[in-house]
């Protein structure tokens, strides 16, 4: 961790602004709320990776406290336990590092954090904070229900002859309640690993970065114990309830990581193919028009949980290599 300094703490004061006025424009009902929400989680993630600890723990402890003001304590809550929290556990993993020496690694190299468990951590902690928001507004199966009977109703009106009868809707509610959870926490996940990469280019191209540049082709996968939490969370997903809720939220956001895993192995093994950006368009299309492709990379990523490690050079942060362990 960087010292402590007056620009770490401006630094941390402006991403914190900034990151209020974010969740601010998104709370304003926009088309692209979002996007802005997730986009807030960026100059947090900026602040800690290129500053240090912190910078993130005052961007957090700013933009907390701009959104109390402004709006409410209870906005302020959401958004730190969806957005702001996860963004600065992440920035601090990321600048982790130790002698790899320790590690078994050659001498006067830096072993990094785990690229794997980094992105095993942020789907804990959406997990986490989307089950403490459910708890504060009182989600439950039945918020999923009266969306479902809104959605109907609008299609009576466009469609007086669409009758469909109880049992059919009562199977939609069925469904609809356990995607629900499922959809928006994978969703969070990707967006909010979309801002964790972004911000790590952004902070690398200024030259403030503490981690060194890494292949995340092959070091972006899934610590293996996640396995057990994704089944954990199917299992649960059957049991109908509150049990079901959590278990599909915990199969969204722990799917989403081995989404992403799935893609990363599949950069990596077309890697060098002449025939490889065509191929990379296909699968990325496929998943956004169909969805159902997405399943094929998802096994991908749940049958590679190799765990690399990236190494430097000690007091250089410009080459790596990775260790599988």
């Amino acid at each position: 961790m960087k010292n402590l300094d007056k620009t770490s703490l401006l630094t941390g004061a402006l991403a914190g602004v900034t990151a209020a006025l974010l969740s601010l424009g998104a709370n304003t009902q926009s088309s692209l709320a979002i996007v802005l929400y997730a986009a807030s989680a960026l100059p947090i993630l900026i602040a800690g990776l290129g500053w240090g600890n912190a910078a993130a723990i005052v961007a957090v402890v700013v933009a907390g406290l701009t959104g109390a003001v402004i709006v409410s304590p209870y906005f302020a809550l959401l958004i730190a336990v969806i957005t702001l929290i996860p963004a600065a556990w992440l920035s601090h993993l990321a600048n982790l590092a130790r002698p790899a020496s320790e590690l078994g690694g050659p001498e006067g190299a830096l072993a990094w954090y785990p690229l794997s468990d980094i992105l095993t951590h942020l789907a804990v902690l959406v997990t986490i904070g989307m089950i403490v928001v459910g708890t504060i507004i009182g989600y439950d199966g039945s918020m999923s229900d009266q969306m479902i009977d809104l959605v109907m109703s609008a299609l009576k009106e466009q469609e007086p002859l669409y009758n469909p009868d109880a049992a059919s809707i009562a199977q939609i509610k069925s469904i609809f309640g356990v995607a629900l959870p499922m959809v928006q926490g994978a969703i969070w996940v990707l967006m909010l690993f979309a801002m964790y990469y972004i911000a790590t280019r952004i902070v690398q191209t200024s030259g403030k970065s503490l981690r060194p540049r890494e292949d995340m082709p092959s070091t972006l996968r899934m610590h293996r114990f996640a396995i057990f939490a994704f089944l954990g969370g199917l299992v649960l997903a059957f049991m109908g309830g509150v049990p079901a809720i959590i278990g599909a939220l915990v199969c969204g956001t722990f799917g989403a990581g081995f989404l992403l895993a799935g893609f990363a192995v599949f950069h990596f093994r077309t890697r060098g193919k002449s025939w490889r950006l065509p191929v990379l368009w296909l699968g990325y299309l496929s998943v956004v028009i169909f969805t159902i492709p997405a399943f094929f990379f998802l096994l991908t990523g749940l049958m590679d949980t190799r765990r690399a490690i990236a190494l430097s050079p000690a007091g250089k942060t410009t080459e790596t290599e990775t260790k599988d362990l």
